[in-house]
């Protein structure tokens, strides 16, 4: 079957008529007062009117752009008082680093037992590389281009990870409105005054930032760039200025376009077996990590609604946003993501040549059993 490219003019009525969407979800969540309504209602929206097969589309330089200015949001809570507050917590951080690592290699197993080999809940052509990379707690894009060179099914891989995603961003924020857990941090920004020349050189310096990270091809350029260069000003004492609440819930908005625009009509045909393990391990992990949070949250001074927060299996941008928010340990939850991410990219691919591929190699030269 022959495919033509759309016109040039329809890609740009798809992106301005899902923002009227996305705003409008975002409104009706405002008045709903359901939790991130900037966020929760554009990306529910979106997903299902893409999953229908709608003309969704979200525009890759918005979508940077909003990482840019959560990144810099984000680093203004990074006070000289918080930084020394986090320096205590290296215990915490490393544990948690660690917690990651291994609940994805469980989660992985896990996937490859269901699915793999003959039975009712097989995946044709699963293979261990594919559950390996589809499991990972953090770096979703990363991990599927890794996915891609190894030679996994990347389909499987993105599909784990956009579900991952969207389930933690949804159950943990509506789960915490209902318990009540919210203004529990006593960290605040060090600017709280919109200061309109010195948001204007916080732009030009968190963009600096962005750039350095894009020429040195860093994963996440856009929202590491600006946190770190926003993280270094406030810790240093520099309080340039606050971010206006209008530029945060528009960098929301079009996170959750971003997000949304993932689940397009082929996704719900998808292995529904395998979509469905996704969403109960995912549960699962959710639990566990609301286990662990609580006990470490037993040797710090901390809540464990933050400490969950930032132990979650969820994105590093849709849990920062989360504790925004909610006022719940942004310094805590944006460092406890960071380092993990860091761990994750590093690690990922020497723990499965170390794990799997020498052991692939040892039962290939063990001859078979007479």
């Amino acid at each position: 079957m022959l495919s033509f490219p759309l016109p040039a003019r329809v890609f740009p009525a798809r992106v301005v008529l899902t923002l009227l969407m996305a705003w409008a979800a975002a409104s009706l969540c405002v008045w709903l007062r359901t939790p991130l309504p900037w966020m929760i209602g554009p990306l529910l929206a979106t997903a299902v009117v893409s999953m229908l097969g709608g003309p969704t589309a979200s525009w890759t330089p918005l979508r940077n752009t909003g990482q840019w200015v959560i990144g810099c949001a984000l680093g203004l809570y990074f006070t000289p008082q918080v930084v020394t507050l986090l320096a205590g917590l290296w215990w915490a951080i490393a544990l948690n680093i660690a917690w990651a690592l291994a609940l994805g290699l469980a989660f992985g197993a896990w996937l490859y037992r269901v699915h793999h080999g003959p039975g009712p809940f097989q995946v044709k052509g699963l293979s261990r590389i594919t559950t390996y990379f589809a499991a990972p707690i953090g770096a979703a894009s990363e991990m599927t281009l890794m996915a891609e060179r190894h030679g996994a099914q990347t389909d499987l891989v993105a599909s784990a990870h956009s579900l991952r995603v969207l389930l933690v961003t949804l159950v943990i924020p509506f789960g915490f409105q209902w318990a009540g857990l919210h203004g529990l941090d006593a960290t605040l920004p060090g600017a709280r005054v919109v200061q309109w020349p010195g948001l204007a050189l916080l732009a030009v310096l968190t963009g600096m930032g962005c750039w350095a990270m894009l020429k040195l091809e860093r994963t996440n350029p856009w929202f590491i760039g600006a946190l770190v260069v926003s993280l270094l000003l406030t810790a240093f004492g520099f309080t340039l200025s606050a971010l206006p609440p209008w530029m945060t819930n528009a960098a929301q908005l079009v996170i959750g376009i971003s997000l949304g625009v993932r689940f397009t009509s082929g996704f719900v045909h998808m292995a529904p077996r395998w979509l469905g393990s996704v969403a109960l391990a995912t549960v699962g992990m959710i639990a566990l990590c609301a286990g662990f949070a609580w006990s470490l949250a037993q040797f710090t001074s901390l809540h464990w609604a933050t400490l969950l927060l930032g132990t979650s299996p969820g994105g590093i941008a849709e849990m920062a946003i989360t504790a925004k928010v909610l006022q719940l340990g942004v310094p805590v939850v944006t460092a406890f993501h960071v380092t993990r991410l860091a761990a994750v990219l590093l690690l990922a691919e020497p723990m499965y040549r170390w794990i799997y591929e020498k052991r692939l190699a040892a039962q290939a030269e063990t001859p078979p059993a007479e």
